[in-house]
């Protein structure tokens, strides 16, 4: 959500994330997710639309922000209040003073804000801040800049907004949420590369290929997305004390992608399982005294898991290049877009 005055309007170039959307400056804290990608209309988020309309700086009222919202007034404040415990008119209140207090502790005049602010004059505005602050604007540098709210809804610098987690939302597990999704992002990939043809899954486009020495070549799609899965399988076999796998069920050369699919959709549910046990049982420090290396090497799960993680970010990036050089157009693999999907 990216707030706007009459002299700084929506503009995507400004935007950090551009890839996201045009309102990809909403934060929130806490692990409870509300948005989503709204340059999708079949997506879109209704309490995100209501929010662009009330701090759109042409919407003057609530009309217009009914308005551009496609919603009579009535149902825009109903719904408004409904989600957020404000007026559409008292929210926009709120947030324009927070701004308008941080701008004026960074120094700027009472009157230069109390313009771009759209306030009729600077002694409206001042009397408006001081209710609000309990002081008077040129006292801005001695309170926060935050106003008291019913939703956790706030201004954040320098043009955004953020929405606090009310508290009782469990922290978030940022670990679970990489290995969720590189497991699903594999699965897409693998899916994605069923369009090719046997001798384009087995092509060997990019010669010479080497990600990990001891791992061989990766020189054709199936190749790269072959190791992905044969990683997280000998690792597999490391932690839960199974025989060294044969890696025939990888190999591109005798394994299609659909083949593969399935294979990976067994082991993903596998390893993200033990992964989700360990972290749960607070045995992600354990080590591992790993008998398949020669000579046996220790290693500790959360470094097992980083390593995972790593190298199969990698290669998925490198299996995106190689799909285009064969026509195949994929997603970008970004979790931000892959959270708002799920």
């Amino acid at each position: 959500m990216l707030l706007t005055n009459k002299h700084a309007k929506n503009d995507p170039a400004t935007c950090r994330h551009p890839q996201l959307s045009r309102n990809c400056h909403v934060h929130r804290a806490g692990g409870r997710r509300y948005s989503v990608n709204v340059t999708d209309p079949a997506r879109r988020d209704r309490l995100r639309e209501l929010l662009d309309a009330v701090v759109d700086a042409d919407n003057t009222d609530v009309g217009d922000m009914a308005r551009s919202s496609f919603a009579s007034e009535f149902h825009f404040s109903r719904e408004v209040r409904r989600l957020t415990g404000e007026s559409p008119a008292a929210l926009r209140r709120r947030i324009m003073l927070e701004r308008a207090a941080w701008r004026l502790r960074r120094g700027e005049s009472v009157s230069a804000v109390a313009t771009d602010e759209g306030w009729s004059s600077a002694e409206v505005f001042s009397r408006a801040f001081s209710r609000a602050f309990g002081l008077p604007p040129s006292r801005a540098s001695d309170i926060g800049f935050r106003l008291p709210a019913p939703n956790g809804l706030h201004f954040h610098p320098p043009g955004s907004l953020w929405l606090d987690s009310d508290g009782d939302t469990k922290e978030p597990d940022i670990s679970q949420l990489m290995v969720a999704h590189d497991v699903a992002d594999t699965a897409y990939l693998i899916n994605q590369a069923a369009q090719l043809s046997k001798e384009q899954w087995t092509e060997e486009i990019s010669p010479g290929q080497v990600i990990l020495d001891w791992d061989g070549p990766e020189p054709s799609v199936g190749a790269v997305l072959g190791a992905i899965v044969w990683t997280k399988e000998v690792w597999l076999a490391t932690i839960e004390g199974r025989d060294f796998p044969s890696r025939e069920a990888t190999e591109p050369s005798s394994t299609p992608a659909q083949q593969l699919a399935t294979h990976h959709d067994e082991l993903g549910k596998r390893w993200a399982a033990m992964v989700s046990e360990y972290r749960a049982e607070g045995r992600l420090g354990d080590t591992v005294i790993d008998a398949l290396c020669d000579p046996p090497e220790s290693f500790q799960l959360y470094g097992i898991v980083a390593h995972v993680l790593t190298y199969s970010a990698h290669r998925r990036g490198l299996a995106r290049m190689m799909l285009a050089r064969h026509g195949v157009r994929t997603a970008l693999g970004d979790p931000l877009n892959w959270m708002r999907g799920n």
